[in-house]
């Protein structure tokens, strides 16, 4: 077998040498951004005032929905009733209810009969 080495060559004569690829340029890093860095460290720690250092931090702020926060609050109340619903039982009570739950239910296998005979 022999192989002819070198790029691969596409029918059509077109010949692709002159078109290169763009350089991606790179993003200078700007002394605003350190600044605004140093704009938010300041805003966390306190605002300096004559008497010393003014505590500003609220704690988190709360950006959900009123019904993000309903469907939260939907969630935890199931979940809680799920918690009490299945600590309110012992596992042999829970078996002895499927078991009789499968005694009431007729059976599948059986083939009711359809006409006469």
């Amino acid at each position: 077998m022999s192989f002819v080495g070198g790029k691969l060559r596409l029918k059509g004569g077109c010949d692709l040498s002159g078109i290169t690829k763009k350089k991606k340029k790179k993003k200078k890093k700007s002394s605003s951004s350190s600044r605004r860095v140093e704009a938010e460290a300041e805003e966390r720690v306190g605002v300096a005032s004559t008497g010393g250092y003014v505590i500003t931090d609220e704690g988190p702020q709360d950006k959900r929905t009123d019904a993000e926060k309903r469907h939260e609050q939907r969630l935890q109340r199931r979940e809680e009733e799920e918690i009490a619903r299945a600590a309110g039982k012992t596992h042999r009570e829970r078996v002895k209810e499927f078991n009789e739950k499968l005694a009431n239910m007729s059976e599948h296998y059986d083939i009711p009969k359809v006409g006469p005979g």
